[in-house]
């Protein structure tokens, strides 16, 4: 049976979004428990792959509820964190304005700002940003080879690129059990803390049409990318594509 959420065609952003509004509120939560803490980590891993330098420009697509954002900033960046949900951004900046409040070590070195729009229609010059992330996002964009195309437009010569995703692990044992836990488990969190288990049962229909690791691998190639490596959590289930746009 085919997900409510999960539509193609012009559809799939409006629908995405619905989503998105529905489970802003408990975004967070729900995914410390889906990923037993274990997503705090995999972004960690991120930014230390992003090897970010103090000062530059960087992106995060698809910001959600600023987590990467936040990471980077910490790290000395200047963050512009763009999302199209307008209630996802609200959880974001309330939790700007919370670390500003308690003078916590959040945006220590570097700045923030979010901003709603549109991955696949950026509203930024080209190559202005020397680094573009893009975390759980990238599979839900209602056209992922325009929004690539869209990421190699802003991204400065030499920039890099790293995207962070659910994976599909080559083991077909381990797939089997990855995707078994997706199909229960996940929309169990969702009904349970969210009220809505359509909204996780999404993760898997989604994964399901994405490529993954190794098809956005080809995709930032065919693009002209340099260095492009594949970085595997769990054997797969999550995955880090990284790429370098050449000068």
């Amino acid at each position: 049976m085919a997900n409510e959420f999960y539509v193609s065609g012009e559809r799939r952003a409006a629908r995405v979004g619905e989503l998105f509004a529905a489970i802003a509120p408990r975004y967070d939560l729900i995914n410390d428990l889906q990923s037993f803490g274990l997503h705090r980590w995999w972004k960690r891993r991120l930014v230390q792959l992003a090897a970010v330098r103090p000062g530059e420009a960087a992106l995060d697509l698809c910001c959600g509820t600023g987590d990467l954002a936040f990471a980077l900033a910490d790290a000395g960046a200047r963050v512009t964190g763009v999302d199209f949900s307008a209630p996802m951004l609200a959880v974001a900046e309330a939790r700007k304005a919370k670390g500003k409040r308690q003078k916590a070590k959040i945006l220590a070195h570097g700045s923030v700002e979010f901003r709603q729009g549109d991955a696949l229609n950026l509203p930024f010059p080209a190559a202005q940003f020397s680094l573009v992330t893009v975390g759980y996002g990238l599979r839900n964009l209602a056209d992922l080879d325009a929004g690539l195309r869209e990421i190699w437009r802003v991204l400065q010569p030499g920039g890099r690129v790293l995207v962070l995703d659910f994976g599909k692990p080559d083991n077909a044992l381990w797939r089997a059990a990855y995707f078994a836990y997706l199909r229960g488990a996940v929309p169990l969190f969702g009904l349970c803390f969210a009220r809505n288990a359509a909204a996780y049962a999404y993760i898997l229909e989604s994964l399901h049409h994405y490529p993954a690791q190794r098809g956005v691998d080809e995709k930032l190639r065919a693009l002209g990318a340099a260095d492009t490596r594949i970085v595997n959590f769990l054997g797969g289930m999550m995955s880090l594509n990284v790429a370098v746009k050449p000068t």
